[in-house]
């Protein structure tokens, strides 16, 4: 496991739960954390994805808050960037990219030398790595659940951050695969009939929904309110 290095980057994304852990907007993802595991109470909920309907409607910024936010509670969490056509999290957490995912699928390096170490305890993370010509096959194949057997033994909880679930097929892939998946919907952005098409597309691959998060809600109080609902 390997220790986080910084790198300066232009595209550099905050994180609330980790900048301002007693702010209100950290405080709803607090409660969205409680939910999902209220959602679970008969099922272990060791494997979450992260998805939505279209791009930039929020998605990678929440799920990594909340990886944050499941750190904070002593959990040992490993977050993994899925999302092998346009990642983020190495922006987020400021880490280099150019060993991830991909390069353990390949075979090019082990899982425990990708992973890198944050500075937010109980917090480690698997980017994406070189971008693939093949994502779907790649997040389809024996290697990503030879890759996540390997994972549930040695974390908590693994969460990914995957594709939009409109734009291509990889959310359906992963959450095949997983115990569940939370779906992100950007107020006044998100269109009814994207939304149902997105969640008919999930229940079709038998990923299982534990809620959706309601993002960019302006309130008086907060720039930005997230709700969680089954």
């Amino acid at each position: 496991m390997k220790k986080k290095n910084k790198l300066n980057r232009p595209n550099i994304r905050k994180l609330i739960t980790k900048e301002q852990p007693k702010s209100p907007i950290s405080e709803q993802y607090r409660t969205i954390r409680t939910n999902i595991a209220f959602s679970m109470v008969d099922q272990e909920l060791q494997t979450l994805i992260c998805t939505s309907s279209n791009p930039s409607e929020g998605k990678s910024t929440t799920i990594a808050n909340l990886a944050i936010t499941f750190a904070q509670q002593g959990k040992k969490v490993l977050f993994i960037d899925a999302d092998l056509r346009k990642p983020t999290v190495h922006y987020h957490f400021q880490i280099d990219n150019r060993n991830g995912l991909t390069s353990v699928l390949t075979k090019h390096i082990s899982l425990e030398e990708a992973i890198i170490l944050t500075e937010i305890e109980n917090l480690w993370i698997l980017p994406s790595g070189i971008i693939p010509p093949n994502p779907a096959e790649l997040l389809g194949s024996k290697a990503m659940k030879d890759v996540i057997d390997k994972a549930t033994n040695l974390f908590d909880m693994i969460i990914f951050d995957a594709p939009p679930v409109l734009a291509v097929a990889d959310a359906q892939i992963l959450g095949n695969i997983c115990d569940g998946a939370l779906l992100v919907v950007r107020s006044n952005n998100t269109e009814k009939e994207e939304l149902q098409k997105a969640k008919g597309l999930l229940d079709k691959a038998n990923v299982n929904i534990i809620g959706t998060v309601l993002n960019g809600v302006e309130q008086k109080d907060t720039s930005y309110y997230y709700y969680y609902g089954k």
